[in-house]
C-alpha cells in the first residue's frame, strides 16, 4: 500500500484546522467577532523546562517553548514550509560549500538591539566553544574548522563562520551537504544576544533575564506552575503573529491535564492519556497522526549487565511491541522493528521502512537462547537485577510497567524501575547515571541521516557509551553521496549495524494523540514538532 508522506500530512492537518475560517469572519457566542475575543491560548508543557537557553536545550519540553521565542536564519511559516527567517536572502556558491546569508532589515532583538550577522558568528561559536560545554555542538561539524574547534585541535580564527559586516554572514561546510539548510532550523543554531549572555551568566533562568529576536518574549515565570509567553512588538514579522498570550502550565500527570482540558483550563491538550484516547477517538476536537520520532530505552553499554550485546539483543527479542501498543497504548503507536520512524520515502518511492528488515519481532525462544548465550560468555549464572529509569510524565509509567513485567514472564529477570521528574532526569540522563533509560529521539528534519547519526561516536546526543567504526564509516559515506539511491543503500547497512549492536532498544514509532478546542483555529502541526502557536487565532470564549 503507497503511503502518503508525513510532511504531506502536516499541511492536510493544518487546512482541517484552519478551514472553517476562511473566507469568513468568525462570529463567537454573544455576538462578538473573531477580532473581539482576547486572543491568549493555554496550553501544558508537562514539566519544567530544561532549559530556555537554546545551547543547551536538548528536549522537546525546552524545545516548544524556545521555538516560539527565538528565530533563526530561516524558520517554518504559517503551512509548514520552510522560509527566510531573520535572513532575507540566501546565496549558495556553484559547489554547494559556501552560504552567504544576508540579515533582514527591521530584525531586532526585544530590548531594541539590531539583530546582526554578528550575533550569530558568536552565537554559533559559543555552542563550538569547549568551556561553553552546550549541549550538541557536533551538530556544526558540517561547517569547516568547527569539529577542530570543539575538540580541542583548532582555533576559533579556523571555524568558517564569519560576519562580513553586520548583514553579511559567510559559512563555509567541509562537502556540500544538500540538506544544510533543514540541519540550520535546528534549536542550537538559534541565535542569541551577546552583551546579555556576557553580562550575566544565570541570564536564561529568570523571565527578566531573557531578550530574545522572535514572536514572542517571556512576561512571566512561575517555576514548576506556569510560563507565560506575550508577543514581541519588536519582532520583525509581528503583523503576522496572530495569538498574543501562550500560557503553558506545568502539569506533569497526563489524566489531570486531560481533566483541565474538559473544564475548559487549557485550549489543547499534547499527551492524552492511554485510557482516555479510545473515548476520545470519535471527537471531533481529537487528531491523531504519526510522529517523526523513535521511542527508546538506551542502553548504558559500560554498565553490567549490559556490556554484552547478546544480552541487549535478549531484552529486545522479549518485548511483545504489538501488545504494547495495541493494548495498553492504543493511541495510533506503531511497533518499533527497526530504528528509522515510517515516513521517509525512498528513492524507490517505498518508505524506509518498508525496506528494512523487521529486526526483533517477539520471540521468547530466540531471548531465552541468546541470554543464555551472553551468561556463559560473562561467566554469569544468572543476569544481576537491573533499574529501567523513566521520566514521571506522561504514559512512561505504564510502559516502563509493561517491560518490567515482560521481562520477568518471558526471561525470568527482576527488573526494577525508578521514574524522576523531567529536569532531573535529563541530568541523570546526559550525565549517563543508568543502566537502561527510556528516551524519544526525533529527527531535526525527515531523513534517516540525522536519526542514525545520534549514534555516531562523534555524536553529542550519543549517551550509550557505544561506539562502533563500522557504523561511522557508513554514515561518513552517505554524506557525501551525491546518488540518492546508494545514499540509502549506506544508511540501510549503518541500521543494520546499529540493531545487531543494540545499543539502544527500539520501542515504538510514536504517534501524537492531540484534543484541540473548537475556540481556537489555525495551530499548525507538525509530525517533527510540538503544535506552532504563533498563528493561532481565538474565535470564542
Amino acid at each position: 500500500m503507497k503511503r502518503i508522506s508525513l510532511a504531506f500530512i502536516t499541511i492536510i492537518l493544518f487546512i482541517l484546522i484552519a478551514l472553517s475560517g476562511c473566507g469568513k469572519e468568525e462570529v463567537a457566542s454573544g455576538g462578538k467577532t473573531s477580532k473581539d475575543v482576547k486572543q491568549e491560548i493555554t496550553a501544558n508543557l508537562g514539566g519544567e523546562p530544561y532549559t530556555l537557553d537554546p545551547a543547551f536545550a536538548s528536549d522537546t519540553t525546552s524545545f516548544w517553548v524556545i521555538s516560539h521565542l527565538y528565530q533563526g536564519l530561516y524558520t517554518y511559516d504559517k503551512d509548514g514550509k520552510i522560509v527566510e527567517g531573520s535572513a532575507n536572502k540566501v546565496d549558495i556558491s556553484e559547489d554547494g560549500k559556501t552560504y552567504t546569508f544576508t540579515i533582514r532589515e527591521g530584525a531586532k532583538w526585544s530590548n531594541g538591539d539590531p539583530l546582526t550577522a554578528k550575533d550569530f558568528e558568536y552565537s554559533w561559536k559559543r555552542v563550538l566553544n569547549p568551556e561553553t560545554a552546550a549541549y550538541d555542538p557536533s551538530q556544526f561539524y558540517y561547517i569547516k574548522g568547527a569539529e577542530a574547534y570543539n575538540t580541542g585541535k583548532g582555533s576559533v580564527e579556523d571555524v568558517a563562520i564569519h560576519a562580513k559586516d553586520d548583514k553579511t554572514l559567510v559559512v563555509e561546510l567541509k562537502d556540500p551537504v544538500k540538506f544544510f539548510p533543514k540541519v540550520i532550523l535546528g534549536e542550537g543554531f538559534l541565535p542569541v544576544n551577546q552583551k546579555v549572555v556576557e553580562a550575566n551568566k544565570d541570564w536564561a533562568a529568570e523571565a527578566e533575564g531573557i531578550v530574545t529576536n522572535g514572536a514572542y518574549t517571556v512576561s512571566e515565570w512561575k517555576h514548576n506552575e506556569q510560563l507565560t509567553l506575550q508577543k514581541s512588538g519588536s519582532f520583525w514579522n509581528a503583523d503576522n503573529v496572530t495569538m498574543n498570550t501562550i500560557h503553558f502550565k506545568m502539569v506533569a500527570d497526563t489524566t489531570t491535564e486531560y481533566q483541565m482540558y474538559k473544564s475548559g483550563e487549557l485550549d489543547l491538550v499534547t499527551g492524552l492519556p492511554a485510557e482516555a484516547v479510545e473515548q476520545e477517538k470519535d471527537n471531533e476536537e481529537y487528531v491523531n497522526f504519526p510522529s517523526f520520532s523513535v521511542y527508546t530505552y538506551t542502553f548504558n553499554v559500560k554498565e553490567e549487565p549490559f556490556t554484552n550485546a547478546k544480552i541487549r539483543r535478549a531484552l529486545s527479542f522479549a518485548i511483545d511491541r504489538k501488545a504494547l501498543t495495541e493494548n495498553i497504548l492504543k493511541g495510533g503507536e506503531k511497533p518499533a522493528y527497526g530504528y528509522v520512524a515510517n515516513g521517509v520515502e525512498s528513492p524507490s518511492g517505498k518508505d524506509f521502512r518498508e525496506e528494512a528488515p523487521e529486526y526483533y519481532k517477539f520471540d521468547p525462544k530466540k531471548a531465552k537462547k541468546l541470554l543464555e548465550e551472553g551468561l556463559k560468555e560473562e561467566g554469569w549464572d544468572k543476569l544481576p537485577e537491573f533499574t529501567l529509569k523513566y521520566n514521571s510524565e506522561g504514559n512512561h509509567k505504564k510502559i516502563a510497567e509493561a517491560l518490567q513485567e515482560m521481562f520477568k514472564q518471558n526471561l525470568g529477570l527482576k527488573v526494577n524501575i525508578e521514574n524522576q521528574e523531567w529536569k532531573t532526569y535529563i541530568d541523570t540522563f546526559k550525565q549517563k547515571n543508568f543502566q537502561l533509560a527510556r528516551m524519544g529521539w526525533g529527527g531535526d528534519f525527515i531523513d534517516p541521516y540525522p536519526v542514525l547519526n545520534l549514534y555516531n561516536t562523534k555524536s553529542s546526543s550519543n549517551f550509550t557509551n557505544w561506539s562502533n567504526p563500522t557504523f561511522d564509516e557508513l554514515l561518513a559515506k552517505s554524506l557525501v553521496e551525491q546518488d540518492e539511491k546508494k545514499r540509502f543503500e549506506l544508511l540501510h547497512e549503518a541500521e543494520t549495524v546499529l540493531m545487531e549492536e543494540m545499543p539502544i532498544l527500539p520501542i515504538l514509532f510514536s504517534a501524537q494523540n492531540i484534543l484541540i478546542s473548537k475556540k481556537v483555529e489555525g495551530i499548525r502541526l507538525d509530525v517533527l514538532s510540538k503544535p506552532d502557536l504563533r498563528f493561532a487565532e481565538k474565535v470564542s470564549e
